[in-house]
């Protein structure tokens, strides 16, 4: 008699949300779920442990997968934060079959290189490039965090339009769309409540990084200094990502995947494309449409 089928869980883990997956042995994705972020960077490690395991149990408890219970052989684990802090998470899993553990990188990576040789460029909350050299060896830049600054990130975009905005507010610059949208987001229109609510208050991190969306949407209909900040974050963005081109792959063009909601926006397509040409980034860029948790996918049936 055949063995019964088994089942494995894959999870992407960032600063800003937690995607669960569950798929069949074909691959096939039977469940899904998706929670807050569980960066231990941002929310400390006994919350971040919590978010990741409410949220396994969200997808195992959901009605067309409980009959599977005790059937899971594998499950991976792509999450932001400390690599030995989410090795030590895993080994509390003792229900979840062979529990393995990868940055949020790896999918991004599979998606863009597919295994082979390669780069991927990924904006979330955070940023990060990542990179497989000719050699097979994977190499990774950035990831550094809010407080030590990611280029290119949502965080960094929407720091630098509030600080713009806020200098609007205070009439030092020309009032633009920016600095209404700045207002509506916050609720607040006095310039000094808006910089004292982002250094004290502790919603502070996600409201910053949420607004860069409205940031993207600006500069995706012509607002200058939505399209500056875009720019200039970029710019720093794409000058780590040519470094790392140069000194793996030298002189060789090689495939680069472009991922995240906030990279493949139009302005920021637009202003990736020029940066490439006008630093002499030699890549060639892929805009990554999949969410990460399908690198997770792909990742879960090379186990």
């Amino acid at each position: 008699m055949a063995p019964p089928p088994t089942y494995r869980i894959g999870v992407d883990g960032g600063g800003t949300k937690t995607d669960l997956i569950l798929v069949d042995p074909a691959g096939n994705i039977l469940a899904r779920h998706t929670g807050p972020g569980c960066n231990p960077s941002h929310l400390g490690g006994v919350a971040a442990r919590n978010v990741l395991q409410q949220a396994l149990a969200a997808l195992l408890g959901q009605a067309t997968v409980s009959q599977i219970e005790g059937a899971i052989s594998h499950t991976l684990l792509c999450l932001a934060g400390s690599p030995d802090f989410w090795r030590e998470a895993a080994a509390e899993l003792k229900t979840h079959g062979a529990v393995s553990t990868t940055t949020d990188a790896a999918p991004v990576l599979e998606l863009a290189t597919g295994g082979g040789t390669g780069m991927a460029v990924h904006a979330g909350t955070g940023s990060f490039v990542a990179a497989r050299a000719p050699d097979g060896h994977v190499h990774y830049a950035g990831g550094l965090g809010w407080k030590l600054g990611d280029a290119g990130s949502a965080f960094d975009v929407a720091r630098r339009a509030v600080a713009h905005g806020v200098l609007e507010l205070q009439g030092w610059l020309p009032a633009t769309a920016l600095r209404d949208a700045l207002v509506e987001h916050t609720g607040l229109g006095d310039p000094r409540a808006i910089t004292r609510f982002f250094h004290q208050d502790p919603d502070a991190n996600p409201r910053l990084a949420a607004f860069a969306v409205r940031v993207s949407d600006l500069a995706d209909h012509g607002c200058q200094p939505a399209q500056a900040a875009l720019a200039a974050s970029l710019t720093e963005l794409v000058d780590l990502a040519r470094a790392v081109t140069e000194k793996l792959y030298g002189d060789a063009r090689v495939p680069c995947g472009i991922s995240g909601a906030l990279l493949n926006s139009p302005a920021a397509v637009f202003a990736l494309k020029a940066l490439a040409e006008s630093h002499g980034w030699r890549a060639e860029l892929h805009f990554l449409r999949a969410p990460p948790i399908e690198g997770v996918r792909q990742l879960l049936m090379k186990l």
